[in-house]
């Protein structure tokens, strides 16, 4: 293992952010607010649209945690979230004392199955309680079914909590993603499009809402010239350095996007002639993905025997990183007891597939590298 590693996704910096970051320590603006923050946000507003209102946080994970609290979760609720999904997107369920009930995936998009969705929640209703909220994802960049999942939302008066932690730059009808749900979620944490080393955001329809999420995020300090607190609070917002380092990165997201859509093609073109193997792919025009990470499906009978673990080792042994999908959250020991809908979509996608790496700032050489690992492992 001589050759250096070639990331699964590693932060690429645009060469902007250290100007942004210096002016906040020539200022002394240090702490969690600042005109990085203040313009990280507007940076955002501007580049998502349909009125967006975005709050600028620690972390995607503390922006799900307020999202729910804005909707109303409290302990005792049920909440729906998409089983095909990194846990953090349903830790922050447990953080309020809700319930998570998990939902199955949909081969098309390989995000929330409408038809599962539903029969979660008239199965939940005729139990006796009604689904507080839906939490669902889009995965690795690829916009959920946006429109069939809203027409079940909609139908049973149920908000969805909209994770776009993955998928900053994508879009469905040329609507941006993160602005879809009644409240949406954005993360910049190493891996991501853009990074602002850790944070994230909320995305909210009103600036009254975007208001509330900041003071809860602020721990709730009351308007008082003492320090006074009615309500519980969190010390969740980005500090003015992290948000430097994101307006950096805000000049260059629409060029990361473009490298990472590239790399989505030179996979596509890899495994064209090779049997057995597909490449994880929006199914129409409407959908447009960032395809932050590159994932393919392996079916062991027609790659005459190839498994997605077999490759993830042979990879390993060029130092190159790959790795398989999230584990469904209804199969991790942690969430395992909670009620699951569905049939085994999660499960396959999870047991088939792998990511492959996907930085914006692989190079020919990387690239070469890579190809080469993969026609020798098919030869």
């Amino acid at each position: 293992m001589n050759n250096s590693k070639i990331w699964l996704s590693s932060p690429h910096m645009g060469g902007t952010e250290q100007k942004y970051v210096q002016e906040a320590f020539d200022t002394n603006w240090v702490a969690p607010l600042g005109p990085n923050v203040t313009g990280m946000e507007q940076d955002l507003e501007s580049y998502l649209g349909n009125d967006a209102a975005v709050g600028a946080l620690s972390s995607g994970t503390a922006a799900i945690h307020l999202g729910l609290i804005l909707l109303g979760v409290q302990a005792g609720d049920i909440v729906l979230c998409q089983s095909m999904t990194f846990s953090a997107s349903a830790n922050p369920i447990l953080y309020q004392g809700a319930t998570p009930v998990f939902i199955d995936s949909e081969w098309d998009t390989w995000n929330l199955c409408p038809i599962a969705l539903e029969e979660a929640i008239v199965s939940e209703i005729a139990k006796g309680t009604k689904p507080k909220a839906i939490i669902a994802v889009h995965l690795y960049g690829v916009p959920y079914q946006i429109e069939a999942v809203r027409a079940v939302a909609d139908a049973y008066e149920i908000p969805i909590l909209e994770d776009s932690a993955e998928a900053l730059g994508s879009s469905f009808k040329g609507q941006k993603c993160g602005t879809f749900g009644d409240i949406g979620v954005l993360s910049f944490n190493g891996n991501k499009i853009i990074t602002t080393s850790g944070g994230g955001a909320i995305v909210t329809p009103t600036a009254a809402l975007k208001e509330k999420a900041i003071f809860f995020a602020t721990q709730s300090r009351d308007a008082a010239p003492h320090y006074q607190h009615t309500e519980i609070g969190y010390n969740y917002r980005m500090s003015n350095i992290c948000a430097g380092i994101g307006r950096g990165q805000m000049e260059v997201l629409d060029d990361h996007v473009e490298q990472r859509r590239l790399m989505h093609d030179f996979y596509a073109t890899i495994f064209k002639e090779i049997p057995g193997v597909t490449v994880f792919t929006v199914p129409n025009t409407d959908y447009f993905a960032n395809y932050w990470l590159s994932a393919i499906l392996v079916d062991p009978e027609k790659a005459n025997g190839m498994t997605r673990e077999t490759m993830r080792l042979a990879l390993e042994t060029e130092n190159i990183e790959s790795r398989p999908l999230w584990k469904p959250m209804h199969l991790q020991p942690i969430f395992e007891k909670y009620p699951y809908y569905g049939t085994t979509v999660a499960e396959t996608l999870f047991e088939n597939g792998l990511c492959l790496p996907s930085g914006s700032n692989l190079t020919v050489d990387d690239r070469n590298r890579i190809k080469t690992a993969i026609l020798n492992l098919f030869a």
